[in-house]
């Protein structure tokens, strides 16, 4: 029951915040393109919802009784917010004025969602991020380490595939990393688990969750996603962080 609980309470986790962008469109200009960088994606359909809270249970027992008891709960963290959704777009050689000369339909998507509290990132520094990083980034959302459901517990392993960001290249199981959840469970981690996610920095120790790209995959409810990703969040302030997302393909 214990280990039924623990699954209950991580599969939670996921969904404190839920953001189905049903489709990001995508346009890649030549600038942004040639210079091997992930480029801001923009939404076109977004739906927030939340878990309502258990109802509770009640028990009749006759005066003069003594009852033994296990009691089982969920709990929603607040420390963190879920977002899924599908990605779709093109590739356009355009000039400085985003006038097209031709573009590429893209059948099949494939690379990386960004997603970060900061809205520069310098994407030629970036690689894993280190526990210094990790640190300022609880410290910052009032997040204790020590936590069950801290960023540091919760991206505690470092299975992941190789990918690239821009032209750098992040080295298979080097980061820390995460695979979440698939039809209501967990997955086997390895390095082809499917929905993975990478805890990243650049140089300036921004703080950047990369979430790998599937080609409509059936996500944590079996519906089809392309990414899922969880963000942390600090459950102490009454103005949610703003997050900012980036797109890359390859």
């Amino acid at each position: 029951m214990m280990l039924a609980t623990k699954k209950k309470n991580a599969r939670q986790n996921l969904v404190d915040v839920a953001i189905f962008a049903s489709v990001l469109i995508l346009i890649l200009s030549i600038a942004g393109f040639a210079s091997g960088q992930p480029t801001g994606a923009n939404f076109t359909y977004n739906v927030t919802d939340t878990i309502a809270p258990t109802a509770a249970s009640s028990l009749v027992t006759a005066g003069g009784s003594f009852t033994t008891m296990v009691l089982n709960g969920t709990f929603q963290t607040q420390k963190w917010k879920a977002y899924v959704g599908n990605v779709t777009g093109i590739i356009s050689l355009d000039d400085a004025n985003k006038n097209t000369i031709y573009d590429w339909n893209l059948a099949i998507i494939s690379g990386e969602v960004y997603v970060t509290r900061n809205e520069t990132v310098d994407w030629s520094t970036v690689t894993c991020a280190d526990n210094t990083s990790l640190g300022k980034e609880e410290a910052f959302l009032n997040i204790n380490t020590t936590s069950a459901d801290s960023i540091n517990n919760t991206f505690n392993d470092t299975i992941h595939q190789e990918f690239y960001v821009g032209t750098q290249q992040i080295i298979a199981s080097s980061c820390r990393a995460i695979a979440t959840y698939i039809n209501d469970a967990q997955q086997v981690v390895d390095e082809n688990a499917d929905f993975q996610e990478v805890l990243l920095e650049d140089a300036n120790e921004n703080m950047v969750f990369a979430g790998i790209i599937e080609n409509s995959l059936a996500g944590y409810d079996n519906s089809a996603f392309d990414f899922q990703m969880i963000v942390p969040e600090d459950e102490t302030s009454q103005t949610p962080n703003e997050y900012y997302f980036y797109v890359e393909i390859s």
